[in-house]
């Protein structure tokens, strides 16, 4: 799951570690692996000791994730017996995670800590994870590059699979690799909603996951280029996936509180807000949205926070400051599409005129985001 750095080429070391695992055939031309193909084995165990050195055993305060990972591996194909299984912390407050061919998986602290104790949470991040070494999409990754290269050989030039690679400047083969990397990046999602299902972790738990990283300020790019999918793509593409997977962890887990991961969490569908100027000085900031899991209302919070300084802790919304503002509203987001409409007047007097409406947050009763949005730009 590479949840930062969106724009960094393919070919970067992390990311030739990391990228994930799905099924083939529902990629168009994506490369079969040779049985004889030994390249990633061989790179993942170079790498392995300056990995390990780097890490640290998931002991403590992340003994939720280490149990969640032995879990998991329960429900991994019997044909993935070769791997050397491995759960590894990374201290250096990131929000990633990656995986290595040979089965390690490390989680970097910062989303260590935003998974927390919530066993929901270390299973989104670590079946994605399991799922891409048990499928070997390195090596797809690495055959579909080299396929590239073979079609643009005077515009692309690959690397050493353990050395960040060369790209010069070839849109086409650059918008092929961004397609294939998102699509591996959501058979991935897919795969791992599954084995989550099947060991007793609701579906939910990735969209849960997924909007406490994008509120986080963890952004998806919208690009041809882009290496994964962004917040937006992921729900739209996934969401008949949480739905069949929803329905076989009910099969298995008919009481929820009972299952290993507990009851699901509150997720919150949020669309980009609109803007709508209704008369002269009046505007409307409407707010379309879905809630799953929902017992009780939501507080939609709309704040101004022009310079982007109240960055949000570990799913909590920062307290308010002198300088900005907010207007709050709450909400049972009872029905499938829900609309919060906020009314807005005198936007050119003091103290709106440089501290413009920015963020839209849904938080729960304990103030605990549960999704973001970008309020759109104001005309001047």
């Amino acid at each position: 799951m590479q949840v930062v750095r969106a724009n960094q080429a393919c070919s970067y070391v992390a990311l030739a570690l990391l990228l994930a695992i799905p099924a083939v055939g529902q990629i168009p031309d994506a490369p079969e692996v040779p049985a004889n193909f030994k390249l990633d084995m061989q790179t993942a165990a170079r790498l392995r000791p300056q990995l390990v050195a780097a890490s640290q055993q998931p002991g403590g305060r992340y003994s939720i994730g280490a149990l969640a990972f032995t879990r998991l591996l329960q429900f991994v194909p019997s044909t993935s017996s070769n791997f050397k299984w491995q759960l590894r912390i990374v201290e250096n407050d990131q929000l990633n995670a990656y995986a290595s061919p040979d089965g390690g998986i490390y989680v970097e602290s910062g989303l260590a800590r935003i998974a927390g104790q919530s066993a929901g949470l270390w299973a989104a991040i670590l079946s994605h994870e399991i799922a891409h070494v048990v499928r070997r999409d390195w090596a797809r990754r690495y055959l579909y590059q080299e396929k590239l290269a073979s079609k643009n050989a005077a515009s692309v030039v690959i690397g050493d699979p353990g050395q960040p690679g060369i790209w010069t400047d070839s849109e086409k083969a650059s918008a092929d690799l961004g397609q294939f990397c998102r699509q591996l990046e959501l058979l991935a999602d897919r795969e791992g909603i599954v084995m989550m299902a099947r060991a007793g972790y609701h579906p939910d738990f990735v969209p849960s996951l997924h909007h406490l990283l994008h509120a986080q300020g963890v952004a998806g790019t919208k690009s041809l280029y882009a290496l994964h999918p962004c917040w937006e793509e992921r729900d739209e593409e996934l969401t008949p996936a949480y739905t069949e997977a929803g329905i076989e962890f009910e099969h298995r887990w008919r009481e929820w509180y009972s299952s290993p991961g507990g009851n699901p969490p509150v997720v919150v569908f949020a669309n980009a807000p609109t803007l709508k100027r209704v008369s002269a000085g009046q505007w409307q900031i409407r707010v379309p949205m879905r809630c799953e899991n929902l017992v009780g209302a939501v507080e939609v919070v709309l704040r101004s926070d022009a310079r982007r300084e109240e960055t949000m802790r570990l799913g909590k919304l920062p307290d308010t400051a002198e300088t900005a503002s907010e207007m709050r509203q709450l909400t049972g987001c009872t029905s499938p599409t829900t609309t919060v409409t906020f009314q807005l007047s005198n936007l050119n007097a003091k103290p709106r005129r440089t501290s413009a409406w920015t963020d839209l947050y849904v938080i729960d009763a304990w103030g605990s985001i549960l999704a973001r949005e970008d309020v759109p730009k104001f005309p001047r």
